[in-house]
C-alpha cells in the first residue's frame, strides 16, 4: 500500500496553478475580512480551471446558513476559510495522478477528514451552538451531554428520536401473520384487501442486511401494503437477526434455506406450479442466484423476476469498490470466515451502519453531532432513519463468500465459474420476464449496474423491462403514487438497448411514481382472480404468530 501511495503525484504545473489561485483567494478573503467595506472579494469559489471567483456567502451552505455565522465577523471568516480549504484539498486530491483505486481512497479520505474538520463542529467555533447555550443557561449543554450518554449506551448515534417508533405498532404495521421459520427467516403471509386476488403469488426477497420493513414503514409509503392493495397475495422475508448461533452459516445456507425454502413454501401453501418473485439489493442478489441453482436442477418456479436497486453484475460497484481488495477480503475470511479459527464469526451491524454513514458524513454524522451534542436538540422523528439505525448482523462466512465472489471478482455474472448448493452458477438460464429498477442517483449500486442485470439475464431472450427512477437507493424504490413526489424514466417498448446512455436517450421522463408502472406490469404475470383465501397459510403451515413477528424485532 505505501509502495503504491508513493507512486501517487499532482503534475507541477496543476500544483502551482492550485497554489496560485489559493493564495490570491486567501488574500482577497483576509482583506474583506479586516476591511468590509473595500467591497473586495474573497474568491473562495472559483470553479476547476478557472480565475477565481467572487466568494459566495457562507449561506451557499447549510451549516452555516444560520444568521448567527453572519452577524460573527470572526465566524464569517471562519467558515469562509475552511470552505476556501475544503474546496482546495477536494480539487488537489481530483488532481492526484495514480492507480484509480488509491485515488479514490485519497479522495474519500480526504472528504472524511474535510467533513469532520468544519468550524460547525466543534462548540468553541460555533456561534449557533454557543448562543443556545448562553440562552438556556447551559440546558443544552446539560442535554447535550445526556445524548451522548445514551448513544453511547445503545452503541450508535440517534439519527432520530427512536422512543417514538416499535416494530409493529407504528412501523411495519400491514396486516399478516407468519406461516413458516427456520433458523435464516420467517415467511410473512400478508391478510388480502380485496375480495379477489391473483392465482399467482408475490414473494418478496428483502436484503438481510437490513430489515424488510423498509418495504413496509408506514401504511401511506408501503410498497408491501400497495401490492395487497393490487390484488396480490402477498409473502415476505423476514431474515433473522443473526447471532453467535448462525456464525458459521454459508451464502449455500441463505440460498437452501433462505431464498429457496421460501420459493417452497409459497408454492405449497398456494397450489402455484409458478409464482411472482421481487428482490431488493442483496435480496435480489440472493434471489437471482437461488433461480439459477434451481434451473441447474431443471425447476423454474418463478413466472416473473422484479429486481429493485440490485446487483448481478458486480463491474460497477460505485464509491463502495474503493473499501474492497485481495488484502481486505483475506482478512476478513482470517477473522470472520471459514478460514477463521472458530470457523466463523459475525459482521456486526454497526460496522455495516457506519461503513454506509462514512458514504455521506455531512448529512449521516456531523449534522447529528452537531444537533445531538452541540445543541442539545431531539432528531426529529423519522421512519425510515429509525429503520436505519435498526442495524442487523451477518454470519462471517456468508459475508466473506459475498464478498469475494461479487464484489472482488464478480464471479455471479461469468457462467460456471461460482458453484453454490452444488451447483454451478449460470444466471442466463432464468428466462423470466424481468422488471429492472435502478435508481438514478443511488451511490450504493450505480442506475448503470443496475442496467446490466438486463444483459446479465440474457436467458429471457429480451423479456427485460428496465425503469429508471429519480433519487437515491431507498428514497427512489419507496416513493408510492400518492406522494406525487420524483419521476421515473421509460424506455420505448421493444428489445432494451445494449448500453444504458443509448437506453436514457431513448427513454421518456414521467412524473411521479415508478410504482404504476410495476402494478400493471405485474398485474399480467399475475393469472386469473381467484377469491382471496379466508385464513393464512394451510393446513401443513398454520399461522404462528402475527406478523411483524419476532425475528423483525432481535436488536443486532
Amino acid at each position: 500500500m505505501l509502495k503504491a501511495a508513493s507512486g501517487l503525484s499532482v503534475p507541477p504545473a496543476v500544483l502551482g496553478a492550485l497554489q496560485s489561485e489559493y493564495l490570491q483567494q486567501a488574500s482577497a478573503l483576509w482583506n474583506r475580512a479586516v476591511n468590509p467595506g473595500s467591497g473586495a472579494t474573497s474568491g473562495a469559489e472559483a470553479a476547476p480551471g478557472r480565475g477565481p471567483a467572487a466568494a459566495p456567502a457562507p449561506l451557499a451552505d447549510r451549516r452555516f446558513a444560520a444568521p448567527e455565522w453572519q452577524a460573527d465577523p470572526m465566524a464569517s471568516f471562519t467558515a469562509q476559510l475552511y470552505l476556501l480549504n475544503a474546496r482546495t484539498l477536494g480539487r488537489l486530491a481530483d488532481s492526484v495522478e495514480g492507480d484509480d483505486k488509491l485515488r479514490q481512497r485519497l479522495r474519500f479520505a480526504v472528504q472524511q477528514w474535510v467533513a469532520a474538520a468544519a468550524p460547525s463542529n466543534f462548540l468553541a467555533s460555533n456561534p449557533e451552538a454557543l448562543k443556545k447555550a448562553v440562552e438556556s443557561r447551559g440546558d443544552s449543554l446539560g442535554q447535550g451531554l445526556s445524548h451522548l450518554l445514551q448513544d453511547l449506551r445503545q452503541g450508535h448515534m440517534s439519527q432520530t428520536d427512536e422512543s417514538l417508533f416499535e416494530v409493529g405498532r407504528n412501523v411495519a404495521t400491514t396486516e399478516g401473520s407468519i406461516v413458516f421459520e427456520n433458523e435464516l427467516f420467517q415467511l410473512i403471509e400478508y391478510k388480502p384487501q380485496t375480495a379477489k386476488v391473483y392465482s399467482r403469488p408475490l414473494l418478496m426477497v428483502p436484503p438481510c442486511i437490513n430489515k424488510y420493513y423498509i418495504l413496509d414503514l408506514q401504511p401511506t409509503n408501503s410498497l408491501i401494503r400497495y401490492a395487497v392493495e393490487q390484488g396480490h397475495r402477498v409473502f415476505v422475508v423476514s431474515w433473522r437477526n443473526a447471532d453467535a448461533d448462525m456464525a458459521h452459516l454459508t451464502w449455500d445456507d441463505y440460498i437452501a434455506e433462505g431464498a429457496i425454502r421460501a420459493i417452497d413454501v409459497v408454492q405449497e401453501i398456494t397450489d402455484a406450479k409458478t409464482i411472482n418473485t421481487l428482490g431488493f439489493c442483496v435480496g435480489g442478489t440472493i434471489l437471482g442466484t437461488a433461480l439459477a441453482v434451481l434451473a441447474r436442477q431443471g425447476r423454474k418456479p418463478a413466472e416473473s423476476l422484479t429486481l429493485l436497486t440490485t446487483f448481478l453484475d458486480f463491474t460497477n460497484t460505485g464509491v463502495l469498490d474503493l473499501f474492497i481488495d485481495e488484502a481486505m477480503v483475506r482478512l476478513r475470511e482470517l477473522t470472520i470466515g471459514a478460514d477463521s479459527p472458530s470457523g466463523g464469526g459475525l459482521l456486526k451491524g454497526q460496522e455495516l451502519a457506519s461503513t454506509f454513514s462514512a458514504l455521506r458524513p455531512n448529512d449521516l454524522v456531523w449534522n447529528y453531532v452537531v444537533g445531538n451534542y452541540l445543541k442539545g436538540e431531539t432528531p426529529p422523528a423519522f421512519d425510515l432513519l429509525y429503520w436505519n439505525s435498526d442495524s442487523t448482523n451477518l454470519p462471517g462466512p456468508m459475508y466473506c463468500w459475498y464478498l469475494r465472489h461479487t464484489y472482488l471478482e464478480n464471479n455471479l455474472v461469468k457462467p460456471g465459474r461460482v458453484t453454490v448448493c452444488g451447483e454451478p452458477v449460470d444466471l442466463g438460464l432464468i428466462d423470466v420476464p424481468a422488471y429492472v429498477y435502478g435508481s438514478r442517483e443511488d451511490h450504493i449500486v450505480p442506475w448503470d449496474a443496475a442496467f446490466r442485470n438486463v444483459a446479465a439475464l440474457r436467458g429471457n431472450k429480451g423479456q427485460s423491462r428496465f425503469v429508471l427512477g429519480a433519487s437515491g437507493h431507498i428514497a427512489g424504490v419507496i416513493n408510492p403514487p400518492a406522494s406525487k413526489k420524483r419521476s421515473h424514466w421509460i424506455g420505448p417498448a421493444g428489445k432494451v438497448p445494449a448500453s444504458h446512455e443509448e437506453w436514457l436517450a431513448g427513454a421518456t421522463e414521467h412524473p411521479g411514481s415508478w410504482w404504476t408502472d410495476w402494478s400493471a406490469w405485474l398485474g399480467r404475470h399475475g393469472g386469473p382472480q381467484v377469491p382471496a383465501p379466508k385464513k393464512p397459510g394451510s393446513t401443513k403451515y398454520r399461522a404462528i404468530e402475527p406478523a411483524p413477528g419476532r425475528y423483525v424485532k432481535q436488536k443486532a
